[in-house]
């Protein structure tokens, strides 16, 4: 054996994958950030049109299921291509469209911008905390995959049964707590991932970041409207 060689080798198979872990961070920030563009271009649709006037409760909900999970199960097949990008930015359009309902309810109140703002500015904070995070901590964050997944499926029953069945308010103000702390940690296994190279697909990392970050302020939001809201 060759101590020399296999140094050698094992030093160039580091900044290879070195260099393929920060392609990947740097494409999908840089996918992620465009993204927000067609959110608030379907947010300011829905809000200008009254498009999803018609879409409340389980209507809305059906609607808003089939969408998003017939996008996310076609942006995974095309993730490998360039349609993957076209359809990830077609998904966050609709995605903001299915917001504007919820928007439109806060900006009718009287500190409604100021509410939008706030969310906003949380969620960005949520987001700088989890990086920070997710780049200087050494922990090891792989087993918490299925307890997230868990945790996501109760809160869709959850939410689902209160659509359907409870119509409560204080039931929706509690998934929504849960929802802003399971989405964060979501949101800093999956950036753990890129920073340790388990992700190395930038429109898989993109759509999962871009689910956690929209859950974390669309729940955000609505706590504030209840709570906070001038009606």
């Amino acid at each position: 054996m060759n101590p020399s060689f296999d140094s050698y080798n094992g030093s160039a198979h580091y900044q290879a994958a070195t260099q393929q872990r920060n392609r990947v961070m740097r494409n999908t920030y840089w996918l992620l950030a465009l993204s927000m563009i067609p959110t608030v271009l379907g947010a300011y649709v829905g809000l200008a049109t009254n498009m999803t006037a018609a879409l409340s409760g389980g209507l809305g909900a059906i609607v808003f299921l089939a969408g998003a999970f017939g996008f996310m199960f076609a942006i995974e097949k095309t993730k490998n291509s360039g349609l993957g990008v076209v359809l990830l930015l077609a998904f966050t359009f609709f995605m903001g469209l299915m917001l504007s309902r919820l928007l439109g309810v806060v900006l009718g109140m009287g500190n409604g911008s100021q509410l939008v703002m706030t969310a906003f500015a949380g969620t960005a904070g949520v987001f700088a905390t989890m990086a920070t995070v997710a780049s200087t901590t050494k922990r090891s964050f792989d087993g918490a995959g299925k307890w997230l997944f868990v945790g996501a499926i109760v809160l869709l029953i959850s939410g689902l049964l209160n659509i359907f069945v409870f119509q409560s308010t204080a039931l929706y103000a509690a998934t929504s707590t849960v929802a802003i702390v399971l989405f964060s940690f979501w949101l800093l296994y999956d950036l753990k991932r890129i920073v340790d190279g388990g992700e190395v697909n930038y429109i898989s990392a993109t759509l999962s970041l871009y689910l956690s970050l929209y859950n974390i302020f669309q729940s955000l939001l609505g706590l504030l409207g209840i709570f906070g809201g001038e009606d």
